[in-house]
């Protein structure tokens, strides 16, 4: 049977979330933990990898197994065997055909920026902290550039492995929390440090170095070398994976209005 999982953790612990030789990754927690519950080894697929110290609200697996286990009992007897950085949420039977890569239509991200004079002694990895004051509004007026279908050869790195820069942008919401500024981003699939590379966009405009429209310039250049600085990984959340209807998967709010045929032209080298 193929059984999908959703699963919540504080990145700052871990060398990302592919497995890597003599270092701890999510991905190998996660295994170990089901291969205790399973009494035989298995081996997961993520829905998008995370890099070091990214963390997620809703990371999507799935594995294949002969072993019956009941719900609860793989949710409950994993989380025993998991770190305290790392939880499964919730746990589904689902059919064959899901993959937790491929069946998606689209990805949720949030970048969460503590903006104050003074860094946070409670959360020092869960924020990325910006001095200078951000103007919000300036950045949702600049992230307006940036909807759509477009080649984001800008802000992908330059190690991405990806095969097309092409990626269907399908919001971008920029708010002030109090003294955070949140930035949430959905598309049918993100490039290689492309939020990161998109925040950092976005907090240039907001700390008044420049205008509004360099977000537009910067897309139409299609060049690395103009965007500026990758935003540090601290800030950085999977927020959740958008998945056709039929699977019964639970789903984030934030994809309500998102029609079902939104991943018509997802790549299939998603991230």
């Amino acid at each position: 049977m193929r059984i999908a999982l959703g699963i919540e953790y504080d990145g700052q612990a871990f060398a990302g979330w592919q497995c890597q030789k003599g270092k701890l990754t999510v991905q190998s927690a996660v295994e170990h933990a089901l291969s205790r519950v399973a009494a035989e080894p298995v081996r997961v697929t993520c829905a998008g990898r995370t890099d070091a110290g990214v963390h997620a609200l809703e990371q999507v697996v799935h594995f294949d197994t002969k072993v019956y286990r009941k719900p609860y009992s793989w949710l409950m007897g994993t989380n025993t065997a998991l770190p305290e950085e790392v939880r499964l949420l919730w746990v589904r039977e689902t059919s064959e055909d899901f993959h937790a890569r491929y069946s998606a239509i689209a990805r949720f991200y949030r970048y969460v920026i503590l903006n104050r004079q003074m860094k946070s002694a409670l959360f020092r990895r869960q924020v990325t902290w910006h001095f200078h004051p951000l103007d919000e509004k300036a950045m949702q007026e600049a992230a307006s550039h940036l909807i759509g279908e477009h080649d984001f050869s800008s802000f992908r790195a330059q190690d991405c492995q990806s095969k097309s820069p092409m990626r269907r942008m399908h919001f971008i919401h920029v708010r002030r929390e109090g003294d955070r500024v949140v930035i949430e981003l959905c598309a049918n699939a993100f490039l290689h440090h492309m939020v990161r590379n998109i925040a950092g966009v976005l907090m240039e405009i907001g700390s008044g170095k420049q205008d509004p429209v360099w977000a537009g310039e910067v897309l139409k250049a299609r060049n690395r070398k103009c965007a500026g600085v990758t935003a540090p990984p601290d800030g950085l959340y999977l927020g959740g994976v958008y998945y056709p209807v039929h699977f019964g998967l639970p789903r984030h709010p934030i994809f309500d209005n998102l029609p079902e045929n939104a991943s018509r032209h997802a790549p299939s080298d998603s991230l």
